[in-house]
């Protein structure tokens, strides 16, 4: 792990460099600086995986630095070191990996190392997984991925063909009978005379793979044709790998909400949502309330610790990507209450309203509607 030290109090950068050195194992101190131009130059020429920086400097403010730093190195990591308590919020504005007070504790420092150790190595098998791996990206529409290649959308040549392939792709290395495609694909035919499309329909779904170098996919066929069976060769698909990723997070905590937020942003969009696909639909809830059970504790995370802002923002993205969801709305509105904002506590009961009653034709649940009213009367502000 290369590391930068950046502080103007020359003492205090020595004993944060020996604290390190002696109780970090695997650490290399590329290089000190105390004056923050200086460290800026420092910083691009040797990208380290860390910068420890000192918030309170003369020439530069640290959080002036960050930003520098973040606007022209990104990807480094931030750990804001400081006297003072007062700039944390601003320092997790800025996506700071940590924020240290002085005199740093040795325990407390090595939680700090720990937490960007696990942040480089979310980092290093997520570069794994993005350049090495042929990928299937099910989020929204059927895309796929090569090593080092741009994304790509599949030319197929029929809507059965795509849904064919959608369809074995979902039960992959699963026997799909031959029948239930059948029926499936063609529900108003008789097998017999549908029998011929669904072996022309395979062969553009293989042919379309073929086409976009993913033909490390296989379809098997069973006995006389009588089933088709799917797999990935190697390949893998978005949806698993940001399954695998978020089940890796327990709890919301200082030492986690990095890595929370990275893999919730890994989340696109609806499973296959770009499709009418009935069959879909499971799948496409488990992962859509997945998400929403994980964002939900990650508001939960920015509302303890104060961040309104942040818990507006994860609420309006909670609100996006399920805007039947009654509850964001709820939440909202009584946020913008809490900050004295009228003006987003009407939106939002405008918009809940236009959702519930006028697109969906349902009422909304009494104890938002109470209180609304109650807030129009003045009586929630009093608490």
């Amino acid at each position: 792990m290369k590391v930068i030290l950046v502080d103007d109090e020359r003492l205090a950068l020595i004993g944060l460099q020996k604290s390190l050195e002696k109780e970090v194992s695997g650490i290399e101190i590329t290089a000190t600086y105390t004056n923050p131009t200086e460290a800026m130059g420092g910083i691009m020429e040797h990208r380290p995986d860390v910068v420890f920086l000192d918030i309170h400097m003369p020439e530069m403010d640290g959080m002036d630095l960050g930003k520098q730093i973040q606007a022209t190195v990104p990807g480094v990591e931030i750990i804001f070191v400081t006297s003072y308590d007062q700039y944390a919020v601003h320092a997790f504005d800025l996506q700071a990996l940590d924020y240290v007070m002085k005199p740093i504790q040795k325990d407390r420092l090595k939680q700090t190392v720990s937490r960007v150790r696990e942040k480089l190595s979310s980092k290093r098998e997520q570069r794994s997984k993005d350049t090495d791996v042929p990928l299937i990206c099910c989020f929204n529409q059927i895309q796929f991925k090569l090593p080092d290649k741009d994304i790509q959308v599949a030319k197929w040549r029929t809507s059965k063909a795509q849904e064919l392939f959608a369809y074995l792709l979902h039960h992959r290395n699963q026997t799909i009978h031959r029948s239930v495609l059948l029926e499936m694909l063609w529900p108003e035919l008789e097998e017999e005379k549908t029998v011929h499309q669904l072996y022309t329909a395979m062969y553009h779904v293989r042919q379309t793979l073929k086409a976009c170098g993913m033909d490390m996919i296989t379809i098997q066929s069973g006995h006389l044709e009588a089933g088709y069976r799917l797999e990935l060769g190697g390949a893998q698909l978005d949806s698993e790998q940001w399954e695998q990723e978020i089940r890796q997070w327990k709890v919301v905590d200082s030492s986690t909400v990095h890595a929370y937020e990275q893999a919730l942003h890994l989340y696109k969009g609806t499973y296959l949502g770009n499709y009418e696909f009935m069959w879909a639909e499971p799948e496409r809830e488990r992962l859509r309330y997945l998400w929403l059970y994980h964002m939900r504790q990650l508001s939960l995370y920015y509302q303890k610790q104060g961040l309104g802002e942040k818990v507006i923002e994860s609420t309006r993205r909670i609100q996006h990507m399920l805007p039947d969801e009654e509850e964001s709305y709820f939440i909202l509105m009584k946020l913008y209450d809490e900050m004295h904002n009228d003006l987003g506590v009407e939106e939002q009961y405008r918009l809940l309203t236009t959702r519930m009653e006028h697109d969906l034709e349902i009422p909304i649940s009494e104890d938002i509607s109470k209180w609304y009213q109650d807030w129009k009367l003045g009586l929630t502000k009093v608490r």
